[in-house]
């Protein structure tokens, strides 16, 4: 069958989607609608059927990217090859894309796995596209849209902040952590041992990551319904060359949280339950363990008593005041640390506790996410005059659709496949830091899928 693409009547373009996480079904949906037949490929067919179910002109498949072979032969059948499975597993996919001659997007940040075959990719003629989902993605869209707006006006970017916070919404926010989990507890949780570095008043800072939370502060968006902390994460000392602001003296990238997340985390970090040591004690058994006989195990505390238990925290983990301190005491109630409740075991502490957040910190049917991005930019323009800008992105995710972050993530990892299968990418290894790359995706995005930032001159 005959159908429109970019503009002209060809045969329908084939993708070959890989992956079962929440953000596929947006661009799963995306490329339908835009005339693209798909192939979703899970591990599990049970999981790529369920993605497919009411989807015209998709096909379900199981398929383990491990098997060179099998992944070759699904690979050859398609036009561009989508990875939304763990990063880990990108340059297996673009080996076999490398070796089939077909395009790949991923929503990932290019790892140096994927630029040691950069080489490769070249020689193949094929384009592999990286970074395009909400952070990475959405963020580079608007940070290099300011910057080259100012540079081509004779300004400086002096500096550059730029925040992005995957919570719930505020009416769904009603626990110790004001967070709910859409993805891995244990993801979320070890991404928070990551050392953080960045640029500060011309100088490079290092956070490690168990002091990661102590250096979370306030952080005032000019939203002022919302009361956010902030602290920086990954290393954003590389964004001085990739958004070419050898200029700017500070340049800080990081997480925004509801105020009073870090001191929860700074005293479950203390109390010993990001352990990812095996415990006999957390083995998997027919009979296993109460709350407070495993939390009185991981504190060696002397009894299971509630007053004991807190004795032993109090030893290990320095309060602010006794007000944070019952704070902190309520919120670990409520986790069911204290209760006669049965662990579900799993062998560390961190996966324990994770077992149990995934079960109390779910989305309820009816519950809203929220995603937060703000860009700060201190510019410093031509005529030496100085000006604060802000870019921001407020989204609130539909209960009776999708969340908002699978919507931000999917959705313009769906727009470039289709730039890329119109042949508007141009080949190589790439990942959108140019106005060329950017400029398009944005105006889709925005045009077509209402997703913009906001841009604001606050000071």
């Amino acid at each position: 069958m005959q159908k429109t693409f970019g503009g002209k009547s060809t045969t329908p373009k084939k993708a070959l989607l890989l992956g079962a996480g929440f953000v596929v079904k947006p661009t799963l949906t995306s490329l339908i609608e835009n005339g693209v037949e798909v192939t979703v490929a899970c591990r599990t067919l049970e999981s790529a059927q369920k993605l497919c179910k009411d989807v015209k002109g998709t096909k379900a498949i199981s398929l383990d990217v491990e098997y060179e072979e099998a992944l070759d032969a699904e690979v050859a059948k398609v036009d561009v090859a989508i990875s939304l499975i763990p990063y880990t597993f990108h340059p297996l996919v673009i080996k076999s894309a490398i070796r089939k001659k077909v395009d790949v997007v991923t929503t990932s940040y290019t790892s140096p796995a994927m630029v040691e075959l950069e080489k490769e990719i070249q020689e193949a003629g094929i384009t592999v596209m990286n970074e395009i989902g909400l952070d990475p993605g959405i963020d580079h869209l608007y940070a290099v849209k300011t910057i080259d707006e100012v540079h081509k006006a004779g300004g400086k970017i002096k500096s550059f902040l730029s925040y992005c916070g995957g919570l719930p919404a505020p009416e769904a926010s009603a626990n110790p952590l004001g967070y709910k989990f859409s993805w891995s507890a244990r993801g979320m949780l070890l991404a928070l041992g990551n050392t953080a570095r960045f640029l500060k008043d011309g100088k490079t800072e290092e956070i490690p990551g168990h002091d990661l939370m102590s250096v979370a502060k306030p952080y005032s968006t000019g939203y002022t319904g919302f009361a956010f902390v902030a602290y920086p994460n990954r290393d954003s000392t590389p964004f001085k060359e990739k958004y070419s602001i050898p200029e700017a003296s500070t340049i800080i990238r990081g997480t925004l949280r509801y105020a009073g997340f870090p001191e929860m985390i700074r005293c479950v970090v203390d109390m010993g339950f990001l352990s990812q040591e095996t415990q006999d004690f957390l083995k998997p058994s027919s009979n296993p363990l109460t709350w407070k006989e495993a939390t009185a195990k991981i504190l060696n505390s002397t009894s299971s008593s509630e007053q004991d238990l807190t004795w032993a925290i109090s030893s290990k983990h320095s309060f602010a005041n006794t007000e944070e301190k019952n704070r902190i005491i309520a919120g670990l109630r409520w986790i069911s640390l204290f209760s006669s409740d049965p662990i579900i075991p799993r062998s560390t502490p961190l996966d324990t506790l994770c077992a149990t957040l995934e079960k109390k910190m779910a989305y309820e049917d009816e519950e809203r996410d929220l995603v937060f991005l703000q860009h700060k930019f201190e510019i410093e323009h031509a005529d030496g005059n100085k000006e604060t800008r802000t870019s921001t992105l407020c989204e609130y995710g539909d209960p009776k659709g999708y969340s908002a972050m699978a919507k931000l993530v999917g959705i313009p990892c769906g727009v470039a496949v289709m730039q890329v299968l119109a042949g508007k990418m141009e080949k190589g290894l790439l990942a959108p830091y140019t106005p060329e790359i950017c400029d398009p995706l944005r105006n889709e995005l925005r045009e077509k899928y209402g997703i913009d930032m906001v841009e604001q001159t606050v000071a």
